[in-house]
């Protein structure tokens, strides 16, 4: 059963003619998209260990974190849904944190043997290939009849340059090979006399995609909606017969993975560390709408400068089609505007790129100040969740659809040889210039020898934690963050950068940081201006509470931090006491202090 059923003037099969066996568009896909995959990562694989992903080392360092958090829970039967590794005592509510549990869970015997670094370029690769395979698959089984078109369909939806980007250290948001799945499930939840079964497969890929990226489980949810109003309108006379086992499918969904997500949502909702809304307004990450225009940093036609421009991040291209594709898309909805269920899907897709240009329409930089849908509903839970941005990835889905199912309708060659090769020759011209480069490395500062060899252990006794310096937060402990996943999470490690409540007891408001120590501001003072300050008795006092407050073992400084020499000298001020230069860092034994 197709699932994009034809309009009825065009229900009659037209002559296949002469086409590939689809064994050779299978071998072709085969090759081009892990090919591809592996091009894109390469400088990353070059030493996943060593290298960190320039555009977005916060997050590089922060997965990984998630996956070093997956192996303990796998390997030492730690709870999957809260740490207290990092953000020592505290803690993290790992549910409500990017943990990609469906990912890091399968690799954490690399992650264990091999370690985080190649988990994490592994995942990045598998996720660029693996979910344009995805959509191939999917896509030429249930939507299109010809693999051709499905190749096009797939390579879009594996390398848009909103994957790319999203490349750069985001695997929530790279290993999308559940999407085309959960819109086939859902396309199917119609036929008649499968409820159940359809219900309860849907409801388990539904429990995976949890597990992977809730975000974009919404976004799948919001667009089928849309879809499905549109298409119900189109197809008033059908909607009787249709329905009932809709409904009855999609309620079975519901209560498949209500029931297996019941406590890890409670968890992540209500547990300990939970939090609500994000630290920044829905206006501060939108897609700019000449974006759609020009090409991507990351693209072989693109220009830096200008893509900077219009874009809120190198993480957040996820627009960026250029003008040629955009025209290559108005004229694939033209040949498809007949079918109906095309008719919603471009419907769908323009929706998308009117939520995602924010609460306001900015256009070429400029915010117009003229009112955007988004802007009556952005506060509204689960909305308040969302990077504004991200609602774009709906725009590539749709468009990916769009291809796919124009390129089916283009003629066989030996039929109309001209309107193929003129076809053909147009989707060239509009993806090669969208298609990617090598994502931008740089090195990692080295992680001690007194990290990697586990030496760490003669200075940070059981019950007491090892404190990086400075401790890991965005943007200024990026060594913390790899010096705590590098030593598999063994001992705990106060702070981190992670989603967290301001305040624990008194303000849930998300954030990004843990709430303000003294010790720890005047640490990140001095990797910001890279100038030891004069330390006051009062520094002194505070920087005592905050070692007992972290329960603190020994903490440790890498020698070749780039700013080693004042962090040396004030840590030594504050504690009054001299480190020792073993295995590659400084260390300032304090587990003699009481907690």
């Amino acid at each position: 059963m197709r699932v994009l059923e034809s309009a009825p003037e065009e229900a009659t099969p037209q002559p296949a003619g002469r086409r590939r066996a689809p064994w050779v568009w299978d071998a072709i896909a085969g090759v081009v998209y892990p090919a591809l995959a592996v091009l894109v990562m390469s400088r990353l694989w070059a030493d996943p260990d060593g290298r960190v992903l320039r555009a977005n080392e916060d997050d590089h360092g922060f997965f990984l974190f998630v996956l070093a958090h997956a192996e303990r829970a796998v390997f030492h039967g730690e709870n999957p849904f809260f740490t207290d590794r990092l953000n020592f005592p505290d803690g993290i509510n790992m549910m409500a944190n990017t943990s990609i549990l469906a990912l890091g869970v399968p690799v954490s015997p690399i992650t264990h043997w091999l370690g985080p670094g190649v988990s994490l370029a592994l995942l990045l690769t598998i996720g660029l290939g693996g979910t344009a395979a995805a959509w191939y698959w999917v896509l030429g089984r249930h939507f299109v009849r010809t693999r051709s078109a499905a190749f096009a369909g797939g390579l879009w939806a594996g390398f848009a340059p909103a994957m790319i980007s999203h490349a750069n250290g985001h695997i929530n948001f790279t290993v999308l090979i559940l999407v085309p799945f959960l819109f086939w499930r859902v396309a199917v939840l119609r036929e008649p006399g499968r409820s159940v079964r359809n219900g309860v497969i849907l409801g388990l890929l539904i429990t995976a995609q949890v597990f992977v990226n809730e975000e974009i489980l919404l976004f799948v949810a919001l667009a089928c909606a849309i879809f499905t109003i549109c298409w119900v309108l189109m197809h008033r006379a059908d909607f009787t017969s249709y329905a009932i086992p809709g409904i009855k499918g999609l309620a079975v969904a519901a209560g498949t993975s209500g029931v297996l997500l019941a406590y890890p949502l409670f968890q992540q909702f209500l547990g300990r560390q939970h939090y609500r809304g994000l630290p920044f307004e829905p206006d501060v990450y939108v897609t700019d709408l000449a974006s759609y225009l020009v090409y991507a940093r990351q693209s072989i036609a693109g220009d830096t400068a200008l893509a900077e421009s219009l874009s809120v991040s190198a993480t957040e291209d996820n627009s960026f089609f250029g003008l040629p594709l955009v025209v290559l898309l108005v004229v694939c909805a033209v040949l498809t505007w007949r079918i109906r269920a095309m008719r919603a899907v471009v419907i769908t897709g323009l929706v998308f790129v009117i939520i995602g240009s924010g609460p306001t329409l900015v256009v070429g930089g400029t915010d117009t100040g003229v009112p955007m849908p988004l802007f009556f509903v952005s506060h509204l839970p689960l909305i308040n969740l969302i990077t504004t941005t991200r609602f774009t990835m709906v725009v590539v889905w749709a468009c990916a659809f769009l291809l796919a199912v124009a390129a089916d309708r283009v003629p066989a060659r030996d039929r109309a040889p001209r309107r193929a090769l003129i076809w053909w020759v147009a989707v060239a011209v509009a993806l090669i210039p969208v298609a990617p480069k090598p994502l931008v490395t740089a090195p990692a500062t080295p992680m001690p020898e007194l990290i990697t060899s586990g030496r760490w252990r003669e200075f940070v006794p059981e019950g007491r934690s090892l404190v990086p310096v400075p401790p890991p937060e965005v943007t200024v402990g990026r060594e913390g963050m790899r010096m705590a996943a590098f030593s598999a999470l063994d001992a705990p490690v106060p702070r981190g950068y992670f989603m967290g409540p301001t305040n624990g007891e008194t303000d849930p408001t998300g954030t990004w940081n843990a709430p303000a120590r003294r010790t720890s501001d005047i640490l990140y003072e001095i990797v910001r201006s890279g100038r030891a300050p004069v330390v006051t008795p009062a520094d002194r006092s505070a920087a005592l509470a905050d070692l007992k407050y972290w329960r603190a073992g020994a903490l440790v400084l890498g020698e070749r931090h780039p700013q080693a020499a004042p962090l040396r000298a004030t840590v030594t001020d504050l504690l009054g006491r001299e480190p020792r230069l073993v295995g590659g860092a400084w260390v300032w034994e304090v587990s003699d202090l009481p907690v």
